[in-house]
């Protein structure tokens, strides 16, 4: 690698890993604007999206400004093409988060509807799993990818419970069904996350190994 091409790519490590601590933070706002009703913070992960979006926007312009330049081959273009997905989860991550900010201001401004949807074990799985896929990300740490793969069926599982529990409640008590529509919501924005968080996983594991494990539904590791 040259010097140059180096420095490039030490500068877009630095950019991609500013988009991942802005998405984690945005994720956690967005939760906790969720369990305490928080409109303010709910407003702070809506604002806070514009910057997100240049982050991204920077990231993929520098990622193609290397490929144009310096046709990297073998391990480094292995790492553009994959920071080039990997931003791309980052900001449907971001987006997904101002999603779950956007049903919190609108259920800070009705009644209660008389459930509580316990979000913390998922908000807690979710959360955990893009932990878990940013650290993989900056350690090349393949175990830990492969441990986020793993999870992801565990917040399916809930997600599923989710749609039950709302499902009940509709019959039982029709008039609250919008409310109920926008708590549902969140529960599949943080599915969604979960998702992309696993994506973010299996890219590293592609980056570090160079294997594509996508499509393997039972066992990642074998």
């Amino acid at each position: 690698m040259s010097a140059h091409l180096k420095k490039e790519v030490d500068n877009l490590k630095k950019e991609l890993l500013t988009l991942c601590g802005m998405v984690e933070e945005s994720l956690w706002q967005s939760v906790r604007s969720i369990e305490n009703r928080d409109v303010i913070l709910a407003e702070q992960v809506i604002a806070s999206d514009v910057e997100t979006d240049q982050m991204e926007v920077k990231v993929e312009e520098d990622c193609l400004k290397i490929l144009a330049l310096h046709q990297p081959v073998a391990i480094d273009l292995r790492f553009i093409i994959t920071a080039l997905k990997i931003n791309n989860d980052l900001e449907r991550i971001g987006d997904l988060s101002v999603n779950i900010a956007e049903r919190s201001q609108f259920l800070s401004t009705r009644n209660s509807v008389g459930i509580l949807l316990d979000f913390g074990p998922m908000a807690e799985k979710t959360q955990a799993m893009l932990k878990k896929s940013l650290d993989a990300l900056v350690n090349m740490d393949c175990e830990l990818a492969y441990q986020v793969c793993e999870a992801d069926d565990e917040v399916d599982a809930i997600n599923r419970q989710m749609y039950d529990q709302v499902k009940q409640q509709i019959k039982q008590n029709p008039e609250n069904i919008e409310s109920l529509i926008h708590l549902l919501s969140v529960s599949r924005h943080l599915e969604r996350i979960a998702d992309h968080a696993t994506n973010i996983a299996e890219d590293v594991i592609y980056m570090a190994k160079g294997e594509i494990i996508r499509h393997k539904n039972e066992d990642y590791r074998s």
